[in-house]
Formats: structure tokens, C-alpha cells, sequence
């Protein structure tokens, strides 16, 4: 409602707007004193008994950063029902519209992933796809390798074994060369800012303790000693020296694990926690909380 001058009134009163009949009324005598008006403000998706200016909901679809165009667009769902890939159709042509459906990456959710890691990975395949260097590669490879670089963006690291695991095919090597040819061609690496973060021991500390089924006091006590490690030159990969840590961990308590359990849990191999273990060794008495083992439990365990 607003005020405005009735020529029939003879003074100032508040009109009365009635959207669907574009007219406007006054309040005091009903005088039509505009009518068949046309509403030029935005258009809203309000389905309440009472609108509101407030309401963000515009009418129509939500724009997708993965298409170019989107407006002129139509999205195509599976026949079958499924929750993969969704089709578009522009100009023509069939596209895919999200890569990291059912038919290329499965069981995603398997790997514990939020919403926001998988698109991240979308919009990583569409840089490469709108300088089209996805020609000629291969696809689940690429798809594997985008879905790593994502986790890691994220902070939340899945190691390459954990990311072939749920990949159509790709082996390691063919992922890690995916890998190495997106951080080159994007860049990832470049600049005053590290885009991909570097992987340390103690990103998949709880993940691990939590697959063996670890107490929190365990738990606890693997994290302080994985940051502990850092300060050594310990030259072996963050996953190995996590599970060697999980390892010595368990080994301290009452709850002991068993070396395949621990490998299993990992993905590291029993060869490489027993190889990694003889470099932890010497630094033991510093790397173990002296609140969780005391000097004697740390003599008791095996030498290597």
C-alpha cells in the first residue's frame, strides 16, 4: 500500500495495488485510479498465503556453473531411474552433464565424501574439458585423478589406493600420471598460493584409528605422536609413517592390533609398516606421550 492523490476523494489516501487485475484502487471510495498495469519488478517463487519482497527464490531452475549457456540448455534424466550421469541436450548434442555419476566413479559414498569434494572434482574436469585437454586420455584415469586433487583441495586426502579402489578401472600409475597432467595444465601448483596442499601423517590419522576401531585415548595418543614425527628426517610416505605410528600405538595398549589388520585398515603393506618401523625406532622414547607409555612398555616392544 502506498499514498497517493484520489481525483474522486479530493486529498490524499493509501491505494490498494490488486496484482492480478494490475489495477490500482483507492482505500477510501474504490475509484480505479490506474488499471491493466504491468508489474516490472522481479518475479518471485512464493507459494506462501502471504508473499514477501524478501523471498531469494527466483522462478525457474538454478544455474549450473558446470554448462556454459545453461539457459539454453534441457536436461535429460536417465530412462532407468538412476542416480548417475544427467544428459543435456545443446544445440543438439548430447553432453555429459555430471561426470561423477554410476557409470564412471563407483561408490562414492563409500569413501565417506561430502557434496562439496565431488564438485570441486566437476569443476576440475570442466577446466580441463573447456580447454580441451581431456582428448585422447584416459577418462577414468582423469576422473580418479580429479576426485584426488578435490579430497586434497579440501583437506580431506584419500590416498591414490583408496581412490583406485572405487575408480572404473584405473590402476595406480595411470592415475598418478593424471594426476601430474592436471597439476601441469591447470597450474594447480603455480602461484603465490598452493591450491593443493601438501599431505601430512596426521590428515588420515583418525580415519585409520577409526577403521581398527580404536579408543579415544588411543586415538589421542596416535595424533601427538604423528606430529611429534614431523620434527624427525623420517624419509618415508605420510601414509606409511601414519600406520607405523597406528602400529607402535597399539602395541602399547591393551587393545594390541595385528599387523594385517593395520595393513588392511591403511592400505599399506606389511613389508613397508616393517620397513618403516626401523626408521621410527631410534626415536621412539621421543615420538610415544610419556602420559600414554612409560619408558619400560617402550623397552618391551620389538626391536627391528
Amino acid at each position: 500500500m502506498s499514498d497517493a492523490y484520489c481525483t474522486d476523494c479530493k486529498k490524499e489516501t493509501e491505494l490498494v495495488v490488486d496484482h492480478s487485475a494490475g489495477d490500482t484502487l483507492c482505500s477510501e471510495c474504490g475509484l480505479v485510479l490506474e488499471s491493466h498495469s504491468i508489474d516490472e519488478t522481479s518475479e518471485w517463487r512464493t507459494f506462501a498465503n502471504e508473499s514477501s519482497n524478501a523471498d531469494p527464490n527466483r522462478v525457474g531452475g538454478p544455474t549450473n556453473p558446470l554448462l556454459a549457456d545453461s539457459a539454453l540448455t534441457t536436461v535429460i534424466a536417465k530412462t532407468n531411474g538412476s542416480s548417475g550421469d544427467f544428459f543435456v541436450e545443446f544445440a543438439g548434442e548430447l553432453r555429459v552433464l555430471n561426470w561423477f555419476g554410476s557409470d564412471r566413479i563407483i561408490d562414492f559414498e563409500r569413501l565417506g565424501l561430502v557434496g562439496t569434494i565431488k564438485d570441486r572434482a566437476n569443476e576440475i574436469f570442466k577446466r580441463l574439458e573447456d580447454q580441451k585437454s581431456t582428448r585422447g586420455r584416459n577418462q577414468d584415469a582423469l576422473l580418479a585423478a580429479c576426485l584426488y586433487i578435490s579430497c586434497r583441495q579440501e583437506d580431506k586426502p584419500r590416498t591414490i589406493k583408496e581412490i583406485c579402489s572405487v575408480a572404473n578401472g584405473a590402476t595406480k600409475k595411470e592415475m598418478g600420471r593424471a594426476k601430474d597432467f592436471i597439476v601441469k595444465t591447470l597450474g594447480l601448483e603455480t602461484g603465490h598460493s598452493v591450491e593443493m596442499g601438501a599431505i601430512h601423517a596426521g590428515d588420515f590419522m583418525k580415519r585409520f584409528c577409526s577403521n581398527l576401531g580404536m579408543s579415544h585415548q588411543a586415538v589421542r595418543a596416535a595424533e601427538e605422536a604423528v606430529k611429534k614425527s614431523e620434527e624427525f628426517d623420517i624419509r618415508r610416505s605420510p601414509i606409511s609413517i601414519a600406520a607405523v605410528v597406528i602400529y607402535i600405538i597399539t602395541q602399547l595398549s591393551d587393545d594390541k592390533k595385528p599387523l594385517k589388520d593395520i595393513a588392511i585398515a591403511t592400505g599399506v603393506a606389511e613389508g613397508t609398516i616393517r620397513n618403516s618401523y626401523k626408521d621410527l625406532y631410534p626415536h621412539l622414547q621421543k615420538i610415544a606421550p610419556s602420559w600414554y607409555a612409560k619408558e619400560e612398555d617402550l623397552k618391551n616392544l620389538s626391536s627391528p
